[in-house]
């Protein structure tokens, strides 16, 4: 009886040996897969550029700025928040406002001040403007995807999808952006609406319409789709000849808004204490300014009669 029993022991414990080596053990993460992998630590400049962003992003949430906020910046193509854009425009007024002191004195250090957000404005209108063309130009290659992923037997959704995974940059971003918006239950409709508004483009107008249309009455979307298309391609190279046409006006613009600077930069060269009065006296600041807005103006008044719509 006791070695009947010491043998069921023995082989009790072979078999549950072998059941611990043959089963696979659960895989365990080495200790230094666990942590966040860092090369280095972070310089004094990192650490102090983080908590000036955290300082100022603490300052904006106790007010409602709308000043340079996060669609602002989304439309012009920048990875960066609110705060973080302002305290590049506060770097960039400090180093005006030092730039100036040493040039003319505190007069220009101030308007280096002053002038650092309407800079930062025209810069962000500038990055959106030029973002919004590179949209309009691949607009063209968009209608080709939709209209084959659609000839393929996909849903729109799904040809946008794609569109947005086989285009390049802005294009991309807003497709997919359409997607997320879709895939989190709103209207696709709404969706290609609000990014027809936020790249103001009247050619994406007509795609939204056309998927408009052919979810009330049906019909080959991909068919209406080439005629877009066809339609876009057309207004583009009439946009292009018109370009091509105000480019002389744009030149001579370019030239009478530089010829002022240049004459001044050329005498503060030629003879450097010519322009001393201009910079020193009142009536000078005065003309000065007076000079800017009259040059704003006829710019503005010049890109107005070459800027034609059709």
């Amino acid at each position: 009886m006791i070695v009947t029993l010491g043998v069921v022991l023995v082989i009790a414990s072979v078999v549950l040996g072998g059941v611990a080596v043959l089963i696979p053990r659960t895989p365990t993460v080495p200790l230094d897969r666990r942590r966040p992998f860092r090369t280095e630590a972070d310089s004094q400049l990192t650490r102090f550029a983080g908590s000036a962003v955290q300082s100022v992003d603490r300052v904006l949430a106790k007010r409602n700025l709308r000043y340079f906020n996060r669609e602002t910046l989304e439309n012009a193509g920048l990875r960066l928040s609110q705060a973080e854009f302002i305290l590049l425009i506060l770097v960039g007024a400090f180093v005006g406002a030092l730039i100036g002191l040493v040039v003319a004195g505190p007069l220009l250090a101030i308007l280096m001040v002053i002038a650092a957000p309407f800079v930062g404005h025209l810069v962000l209108g500038f990055l959106a403007g030029k973002r919004r063309g590179k949209f309009d130009e691949q607009l063209g290659d968009t209608l080709q995807l939709l209209s084959g992923s659609l000839r393929a037997g996909h849903s729109i959704l799904r040809a946008i999808d794609a569109a947005a995974n086989e285009s390049q940059a802005p294009t991309s971003e807003e497709m997919r952006r359409i997607v997320s918006e879709t895939s989190l239950g709103r209207d696709l409709l709404v969706s290609l609406n609000d990014t027809a508004d936020r790249m103001k483009s009247e050619d994406f107008v007509w795609i939204s319409q056309a998927i408009q249309i052919n979810r009330e009455v049906g019909g080959n979307l991909a068919e209406v789709l080439d005629q877009v298309n066809e339609t876009i391609r057309e207004r583009s190279e009439i946009k292009g000849h018109i370009k091509a046409l105000a480019a002389e006006g744009k030149f001579s613009a370019y030239i009478l808004m530089a010829l002022p600077v240049g004459i001044v930069v050329m005498l503060s060269l030629v003879n450097p204490g010519y322009m001393n009065k201009m910079f020193t006296n009142p009536l000078g600041w005065i003309m000065i300014v007076a000079s800017i807005i009259l040059m704003t103006v006829g710019g503005l008044w010049m890109r107005k009669i070459i800027n034609l719509k059709f």
